[in-house]
This record gives structure tokens, sequence and C-alpha cells, in this order.
């Protein structure tokens, strides 16, 4: 008995700290099994908060200020007078009216020159990994490259442009100082530079339509056009929505190729909404008043967000109701 006693006397006693260590521990894995989703979207959320959200709340704020280029911190507050100054401004809604002109025939074109050489470049033929590779070319070419590569296209004295309107007897026309082909050359090369973005996409989703309902449609005796109709088009219908609202967004605040093309004019017939804020900004130097029509500019490219999102879910209720 007394041996026993003097046994468990010496006997070390065990640390409490490994236990409370491993209770330390489950909490923590408690704590990232129930969290873990949140803390993987932190490094993304923290990006968006810095160089996004917080840039853009600043921007709104300095669109109420008479803020100078040359003294940036010295603005004072003018509440509305800048909106108010652009709403009776003729030049910003001619801005307004270029850019959705531009927008409109940008995306038109681009979708559907872009839908039909993802059609023809889905079927069999030789040669058509080369041909895909070619056709995406546009697309790799830096903006930079490309806008030098139409001004000198559109020159008026050695571009290949007025050499072959020459030889064909329609005369030598002025596309970069003429203001009535100013839009017509920007969109243009904006078209070439986008449509190749649009046919990789639309690639993409014909691969997903099941080749056996259009064999069925074929021996059923539907023609190509019918096939297509029936059985192509409405799976591929979501991916055409989404990829115009992508390049209607992408058209209300492209800058690089029109400036670099154009520079806004001539006389303001390229002058969109994003050229009109670095005129304003670096030209006029004033920031205040920029800084209005951007976010105005942020307001049309939310109006057609939710456009795009009421029509999306119009035609949803539609098809559940079929």
């Amino acid at each position: 008995m007394v041996t026993n006693t003097a046994e468990r006397a010496q006997t070390p006693r065990r640390s409490a700290w490994p236990v409370n260590r491993r209770r330390g521990g489950g909490k923590l894995s408690l704590f990232i099994e129930r969290n873990g989703a949140y803390l993987f979207l932190f490094p993304a959320i923290a990006y968006l908060a810095i160089f996004t959200v917080f840039p853009l709340i600043r921007g709104v704020l300095l669109s109420f200020t008479a803020t100078k280029l040359v003294n940036p911190s010295g603005g004072r507050p003018v509440g509305l007078d800048n909106y108010n100054y652009l709403l009776a401004s003729d030049r910003f809604w001619a801005s307004v009216g270029t850019t959705l002109l531009y927008t409109l025939f940008t995306v038109v074109f681009a979708v559907g020159i872009g839908t039909a050489a993802a059609l023809l470049l889905n079927k069999a033929f030789r040669g058509r990994g080369l041909v895909r590779a070619i056709a995406t070319v546009p697309w790799a070419v830096p903006t930079v490259a490309a806008a030098l590569i139409f001004v000198w296209i559109y020159n008026n004295e050695q571009g290949i442009l007025n050499s072959t309107t020459m030889a064909l007897g329609f005369g030598q026309h002025g596309w970069l100082i003429d203001p009535r082909y100013g839009l017509l050359s920007v969109t243009l090369a904006t078209v070439w530079k986008l449509t190749p973005l649009v046919m990789l996409v639309m690639l993409s989703a014909l691969q997903s339509v099941p080749h056996e309902l259009r064999e069925a449609t074929w021996v059923d005796g539907a023609s190509p056009l019918q096939s297509f109709r029936a059985v192509t088009l409405p799976h591929i219908m979501p991916t055409i929505r989404v990829i115009t609202l992508l390049m209607t967004i992408w058209s209300i605040r492209r800058f690089e190729i029109i400036f670099l093309i154009t520079g806004g004019g001539p006389l303001d017939k390229t002058n969109t909404l994003v050229v009109n804020v670095y005129r304003t900004a670096f030209q006029d130097q004033n920031l205040g008043r920029a800084a209005a029509i951007g976010a105005l500019g942020l307001v049309l490219s939310l109006l057609v967000t939710v456009v795009y999102f009421v029509v999306e879910q119009i035609q949803e209720r539609q098809e559940s109701q079929r």
C-alpha cells in the first residue's frame, strides 16, 4: 500500500497543455471547415475592394467636386453642378450617341461574323486546325499594333484601302480625316480585332450540341437551315446572349483602339464616352467633370446589364411554360 502510494507520487503528472493544444486545434479545424470557402474567397474580395470598389467610390465622390488636374487634392464641393453641365451639354449627348452607334455596330457585326465563322470552322475539312489558328491571329495581335495596321491601311496616299478603291473606280477617300468615315473606320478595326474571340467562344458552344439530335433531323428530311433552327440555335443561344452582353459592356468602355486611330476625331465623330473622359481630364484638365462622365458611363453599362437579365428571366419563363 505504501509502495503503491510512493510509486504514484514519483510518477510525473501528464501536462494538460497537449490536451488544450488538441482542443485549440480542433476549434481551428472546425472554424476552417465551416468558413473555408470564405477564406479562399478573401484574396479575391480584397483585390476587388482595393482595386475596383475603392477607386469606383473615389471616382463618384470626385464627380461632386471642382477638381483640376494641376491640383488634384484641392477640389471644392460643387454638388450636382458637373452633372447639370453635362446633361445640358450637346457635346456630352453627342458622345453618348456616338458610343451607342459604335457599340451597336461593333456588337452586331462581331457577334454575327464570329458566329458564322464558328459554324463554318466547326465542319470537318482538310487543314481545319491551321485555318482556326490563322483566324485567331487578330485577337492575338496587341491593340497598339492593330491600330498601327489600320492607320496604314487607311493612309490617304499609300494605304491599301484607297489603292483598292481607286483600282475599282470608286476614287480616293479620307478614311481618317473625313467625318463621314471616322466611325466606320474605328468600327471596322474593332470588329477585326474582336471577331476571333467570338468565334472561339461559339466554337466551344457548338461542341456541346448533341450530334444525335442533328442526325435525327436529317433522317426526318430537315434541311440544314431547319436543323440549325431546331437543334443548334437553341443550344448556343445562351452563349450568344452572354457574349453579346460582354461585347456590349466592353464596347461602351473601349478606349485604346479608338484613341490610337482617330484620337476622337475627325470633328468629334469618334468621341465616345471613354474618349470624352480622357479629353476632359487630361486636355481640359477638369478631373471632376471627367469623373462625372465616367459615372454616367457606368450607369449606362448597368442599364445594359439590367436589361439583359430582365430579358433572360422572361425567356426562361417562356421556356418553362412550354
